[in-house]
């Protein structure tokens, strides 16, 4: 997630405006460099930093922006910078948990262009596209759609389905992914490695933008989607060997509360076996909402250890943006 640079990409990786059917340079305007600072004491600041920064995407004609919520969690100060260098503070106004997405309110004029929504409905994968970062066309990645699948973090967090694309962006946080028409296809939010025939690559998960348009209205009014906070076990687990390792714990969250330990081997969730992290997670969410106990078995130095834990909502260990 660091600052923008004075790097480019090689002229051959850049989109050009005579190859497409849009204009890409308000499309390449539309992506603005947001930089976060979050207290020291926040909840998230042991793992994000207390200073980040990546893009967001100008999706309303009144500087909504769209990003990647990771980059505003807790944020205690926004300040957004357009292509042409004005810069402009921003609130935090929303962040979904369940998508990933998050809303940032400009509190001034950005005198941006807004980027169309479009819907990845009919990308498929070997799909041209670009990945946009501010700073212009040399911060703009000619790539393609390599996959097209289901994605789970260790975080509590699952994709339905999530779009992966290659080469890789190295300032991938928040950057738009625009279609053949121009359209915003989604929002960058992790760099990882990809089997492509045989081979492993450098790319990007992608959270399609699909799920933003039953939520959005949501977010704008309350802060969030308007459904129950999912259980949330601040137990970060990992795929290792075929088996689901506790690989670290939120400080002071529910399975931390319960007695888990790092290095434990999650084998059951109300008594019924997982062996993936997407299982684990949703059979959790399926026992009922933020609150609901959680009977997790875990195999402890070879011997199987039960324990119950009283999920929460992991919004309520945040800290609530103000408005200055």
């Amino acid at each position: 997630m660091a600052e923008t640079t004075n790097w480019a990409f090689p002229e051959n990786l850049q989109p050009k405006s005579e190859d497409v059917r849009f204009d890409l340079e308000a499309a390449l305007d539309a992506v603005v460099l947001l930089r976060a600072e979050i207290p020291e004491d926040a909840f998230t600041a042991s793992i994000l930093g207390t200073e980040r920064a990546g893009n967001g995407v100008v999706i309303r004609e009144d500087g909504l922006i769209l990003t990647i919520g990771y980059l505003i969690t807790e944020a205690q100060t926004i300040w957004m910078t357009t292509n042409s260098g004005a810069a402009v503070a921003g609130h935090p106004l929303a962040y979904d948990q369940a998508t990933g997405f998050g809303l940032v309110q400009p509190l001034g004029r950005l005198k941006a262009p807004a980027l169309q929504r479009g819907s990845t409905k009919g990308s498929a994968v070997g799909d041209d596209v670009i990945v946009i970062g501010h700073g212009g066309r040399s911060h703009a990645l000619s790539a393609k759609i390599i996959a097209k699948r289901e994605f789970a973090g260790y975080w509590e967090y699952v994709l339905d389905e999530a779009l992966f694309t290659a080469p890789a962006h190295p300032e991938w946080a928040g950057a738009a992914l625009v279609g053949e028409d121009g359209k915003l296809l989604g929002i960058g939010s992790l760099l990882v490695q990809e089997s492509v025939e045989g081979e492993t690559v450098q790319g990007n998960m992608i959270v399609p933008i699909d799920p933003l348009a039953p939520i959005l209205d949501d977010m704008l009014t309350l802060g969030r989607a308007n459904r129950p906070p999912r259980a949330w076990l601040g137990m970060y687990t990992t795929e290792a060997n075929g088996q689901l390792v506790v690989a670290g714990l939120a400080d002071g969250g529910p399975a931390d509360v319960a007695g888990v330990r790092p290095g434990d081997l999650v084998l059951e969730v109300a008594q019924e076996r997982v062996t993936t992290l997407p299982e684990l997670f949703r059979k959790v969410w399926r026992l009922g909402p933020a609150g609901t106990e959680i009977p997790v078995t875990v195999a402890r130095d070879g011997a199987p250890v039960r324990v119950r834990i009283r999920s929460a909502d992991r919004n309520a260990f945040l800290k609530k943006p103000q408005l200055h």
